[in-house]
């Protein structure tokens, strides 16, 4: 990070008792759509720390931030109350939320608030400005945002690749510092776009070539093994000539595929087999073929054993690993095995491994696996993606200002 960044202990060392302090978090967690129960609350825990540090500082702290994607209007199955809920667990102490963002009761919660309390605003995306593109209509929001406090930290990593008002402008409206998440994911981060440890191993897993082409661009002169599985694998196979049945397949990136391999000098390592399966459903019929022989009429939703012990081999000689994507449909149990046998791969190396958010630290919960087995999980996938491929990031540049 920019040693012209100032972080969140420059601002205690000023004293914030009895100051208010507006921080950007990223509590967009996944919800169950029948209960509307948190299903990980990962996000909420990664914040803790700042939150903790400006509580016991005595500050009168505000936390903002989006959940979902509303339209710009409020939409209770966006709300951010079952957050305050459990985020009032986790610091063992009440969390007062505010039924708007900006409005009445905003402003009243937040008057209330005595030193070392804690609220949180309802969800910045109910409001219009807060995603607009217009720069006049963006600032009037921030300049609502902006009033609630006399400082602003920014912890909300998975954020900092949007160009928002809460990210982008509010900063220039307040004295500001990056929360000790961000500072942690970008000297994390920095390791791997500087001179990492070799050998440098990056697997790569998803849904789509077209969302992991820039990244991939960006990281194939640097590493020396770039594994790649997931949905995105079929579009790669199919590049090689092979039948990939009814796969997930982006047929307009296959030629762009066989560029990269073509390119890529055997640094590329693909799938050698696959969990093929009559339908995409968690019972469908299913075994383990070729990579180059899936039946016509099936689909690959994980990668196969054989592919799970060449990644492993591959793994077992990196210094540093950085995974994006699960190599399958870990959701369920019957495809999962393929992201479980990567990532206890990632854990028993001596590397220093990265997890770049997003599905691939939500499989990391949903699979149980030890969390701190991994040297960092970032909370950012497509922020941590777009620091990879050496873009400036909207958040990261207005704290540099």
């Amino acid at each position: 990070m920019s040693a012209s960044i100032r972080n969140l202990d420059d601002l205690l060392a000023e004293g914030v008792s009895g100051r208010r302090v507006l921080v950007r978090a990223d509590l967009n967690v996944p919800l169950d759509k029948q209960t509307g129960e948190i299903t990980d609350d990962g996000r909420i825990r990664a914040v803790l720390p700042t939150l903790g540090a400006l509580v016991q500082a005595g500050a009168k702290v505000v936390v903002c931030s989006h959940l979902g994607r509303p339209k710009g209007a409020p939409d209770p199955q966006y709300s951010l109350r079952p957050v305050a809920g459990r985020l009032g667990e986790l610091i063992d102490a009440p969390v007062h939320f505010a039924t708007d963002t900006v409005g009445e009761s905003a402003r009243a919660t937040v008057d209330a608030l005595t030193d070392g309390q804690v609220a949180l605003l309802e969800n910045l995306r109910f409001n219009k400005g807060e995603t607009s593109k217009d720069d006049t209509e963006r600032g009037a929001f921030a300049d609502q945002l902006a009033a609630f406090g006399e400082a602003y930290v920014d912890d909300a990593f998975g954020a900092v690749h949007r160009k928002h008002a809460s990210v982008h402008d509010v900063p220039a409206r307040l004295p500001h510092v990056a929360g000790r998440l961000v500072l942690r994911e970008v000297e994390v981060l920095s390791r791997l776009t500087g001179e990492p440890e070799r050998p440098y191993v990056v697997v790569l897993g998803g849904s789509k070539v077209s969302d992991k082409l820039a990244v991939i661009e960006a990281l194939l002169p640097k590493v020396d093994r770039l594994l790649i599985g997931g949905g995105m694998c079929f579009t790669f196979l199919k590049a090689q000539g092979h039948e990939v049945g009814t796969s997930l397949l982006e047929e307009e990136m296959v030629e762009t595929c066989g560029n990269l391999l073509s390119r890529a000098e055997g640094k590329i390592l693909l799938p050698v087999d696959v969990v093929a399966a009559d339908a995409f459903a968690p019972d469908a019929a299913h075994d383990t073929v070729p990579a180059d022989g899936i039946p016509s009429h099936r689909l690959g939703l994980d990668i196969g054993p054989e592919t799970v012990a060449g990644f492993t081999a591959a793994l077992s000689q990196a210094k540093t690993v950085f995974w994006n994507g699960p190599m399958g449909v870990f959701e369920m149990p019957a495809f999962a095995n393929g992201t479980r046998g990567v990532a206890e791969a990632i854990t028993k190396t001596d590397a220093f491994t990265v997890v770049g958010g997003g599905d691939s630290a939500a499989a990391v919960r949903a699979l149980g696996l030890d969390e701190s087995s991994f040297g960092h999980i970032s909370t950012g996938g497509g922020a941590s993606l777009e620091y990879l491929e050496g873009k400036t990031l909207p958040g990261i540049a207005a704290l540099e200002n």
